[in-house]
C-alpha cells in the first residue's frame, strides 16, 4: 500500500515540475551566442589536436615495434601506408578566422599607428 501511494506521489510531483519546464526561454543575446560559437569551435579543435596526437602516438609505437620485431630477427610485415598525421595548428576563435579571411584585423589585435607625412 505504501508503495502504491509513494508511486502516485512521485507521478504527481513529476506532472506538477514538467508544466514549470515547459515555459519558453527567452532568446540568447548576441554575446551568449558569440561565446557558444567559441565554445564549439573550441571543442572542435581540441577533438582534431586529440586525434592528432593519437595520430602521432600509434606511428611511434608502430616504428618501435618494427624496429624491435627486426632487432630481434623476426619477420614484420610492411607498414600500412596511411594519411599522414594533420596538425590543427593552434586555436583561432571564430571571430579571428572571419575577419581574417576578409582581410580585416582579428578583434584585440594591435594595428601599428599610421605615420603622418
Amino acid at each position: 500500500m505504501t508503495r502504491i501511494l509513494t508511486l502516485i506521489a512521485v507521478a504527481a510531483g513529476a506532472a506538477c515540475a514538467a508544466s514549470g519546464a515547459l515555459a519558453k526561454l527567452p532568446a540568447p543575446t548576441e554575446a551568449q551566442q558569440a561565446k557558444a560559437a567559441e565554445t564549439k569551435a573550441r571543442a572542435a579543435w581540441s577533438d582534431k589536436a586529440a586525434a592528432y596526437q593519437l595520430c602521432r602516438t600509434q606511428d611511434k609505437i608502430a616504428g618501435r615495434y618494427l624496429a624491435d620485431r627486426k632487432g630481434h630477427g623476426q619477420p614484420a610485415r610492411e607498414p600500412v601506408q596511411t594519411a599522414a598525421c594533420a596538425d590543427p595548428g593552434p586555436f583561432v576563435t571564430p571571430a579571428a578566422a572571419i575577419a581574417s579571411t576578409a582581410g580585416a584585423p582579428a578583434a584585440g589585435a594591435v594595428q601599428s599607428p599610421a605615420k603622418a607625412p
